[in-house]
């Protein structure tokens, strides 16, 4: 007994009260100050998490009962507080689950052979998606040198064998170009694409604060190079090589889509060839110029103080050339642009407004999703909405690939 009240009814308020405090945060998050790098992780949990959160929290709450929380009026208001904030947990999860994926335009055709489909049990026990069967791997691959540092690379292979030379897909991780590697991110969807007859890549690239921009968009366009080189070695077609990216690597995927080719940006291999033949930034920074302070104060520091090292105020234009929002021409490739609406780093606000100007600009389609309650980093796992989201990258990829494979003339793709 503590005051007269029972030590497990006590125990139970204070369970319900923190899971509608972390239900309240998952679903409205805070986007600005400092609180924002708190309230980020526990909603990016409790949002792609939330059946597991729930089962948790019930299980608790049952514990506690058992061991005598409802003997008193406090255990009631707790059972009756852990419940609604069980019911608030798992709202955005059924949302998930229920709400399609509205694709803007609409995606064209539709797959025309039997795929494979992502594996279910993985909702359930995300790290499988690092332990798949049905793929090949080959890492720790060196694509590139510099002094005693060596960038590296993972492929990621289909081991069902499929005729002809076979698409391939760079991901490049994301992590406010300060922290990362390419063993983190991007997994589920590679892994998914691989068993689908593609072939992966998840690459490093140099990070600040050691690195200085343009460094990492120099070590991205190295890896193109690379891969497209060896293009043999992993039995890929060197015309096909498609990009995509999280977060910074969701600025840098865009970017060297929309830089193929720039001299400025491949000082020692000004001539080599670092086109891409499509886009699928997830939740990216497309603006470091950012006039009308869409950033939020914590990653226009990050980017002036440790990517640039210099003020955006004093020269502007080092910033607006490396913004994928202000490098569109009409050549660029064809984008999916993919952002979840509660994203409390990057908001969606960023992704409007680049793709309004790349369907304006852009002579090729520019795709675009908004996922209710995504959250940032929400892919890293394969939760419910990733594993939809998947589906709808794979067709727009699916039919880029057959496009290619039909204007030149390569049946056995």
């Amino acid at each position: 007994m503590f005051l007269g009240v029972p030590v497990p009814a006590i125990l139970l308020l204070t369970l319900g009260i923190i899971a509608l405090i972390l239900a309240v945060n998952s679903r409205w998050p805070r986007t600005r100050g400092r609180i924002m790098f708190f309230s980020w992780p526990l909603a990016w949990f409790l949002t792609e998490l939330a059946l597991h959160f729930s089962v948790l929290l019930v299980l608790v709450g049952a514990v506690l009962i058992w061991a005598g929380a409802l003997g008193s009026a406090v255990g009631w208001a707790g059972a009756v507080t852990l419940l609604a904030g069980v019911a608030l947990i798992l709202a955005p999860g059924v949302k998930a689950l229920t709400t399609p994926i509205t694709v803007t335009p609409p995606l064209p055709g539709r797959f025309i052979e039997e795929r494979h489909q992502y594996p279910r049990l993985h909702v359930l026990l995300p790290p499988l998606a690092w332990w798949r069967r049905d793929v090949e791997k080959r890492n720790n691959i060196t694509y590139h040198r510099i002094g005693n540092l060596e960038l590296k690379l993972d492929a990621t292979l289909p081991k069902k064998p499929y005729p002809g030379k076979r698409p391939a897909i760079i991901n490049v991780h994301g992590g406010g170009w300060t922290t990362g590697s390419r063993k983190e991110q991007g997994v589920p969807l590679i892994g998914h694409l691989a068993a689908n007859g593609w072939v992966g890549f998840n690459v490093d690239y140099r990070l600040s604060p050691r690195a200085t921009w343009p460094e990492h968009i120099v070590d991205v366009k190295r890896a193109i190079l690379y891969i497209r080189a060896h293009a043999a070695d992993f039995g890929i077609d060197p015309g096909f090589i498609a990009i995509t990216g999280g977060s910074a690597g969701g600025h840098l995927s865009s970017l060297a889509a929309l830089t193929g080719n720039d001299p400025a940006l491949q000082p020692g291999f000004e001539d080599a060839d670092t086109s891409v033949a499509a886009c699928v930034p997830f939740y990216g920074v497309y603006d470091f110029v950012d006039d009308e302070r869409v950033l939020s104060p914590g990653v226009r520091w990050i980017v002036q103080r440790m990517v640039f090292k210099r003020r955006r105020g004093e020269d502007p234009e080092p910033f607006r050339q490396a913004s994928p929002l202000h490098r569109m021409t009409r050549d660029a490739p064809p984008f999916f642009v993919i952002h979840g609406v509660n994203d409390s780093l990057i908001t969606v606000e960023e992704a409007r407004r680049f793709v309004r100007k790349l369907q304006d600009v852009s002579g090729q389609p520019a795709y675009y999703t908004e996922l209710p309650g995504g959250q940032h980093a929400f892919d890293m796992i394969p939760s419910v909405r990733t594993i939809r989201v998947l589906d709808s990258v794979h067709l727009f990829l699916d039919v880029l690939w057959r496009e290619h494979c039909t204007q030149n003339q390569k049946p056995s793709c």
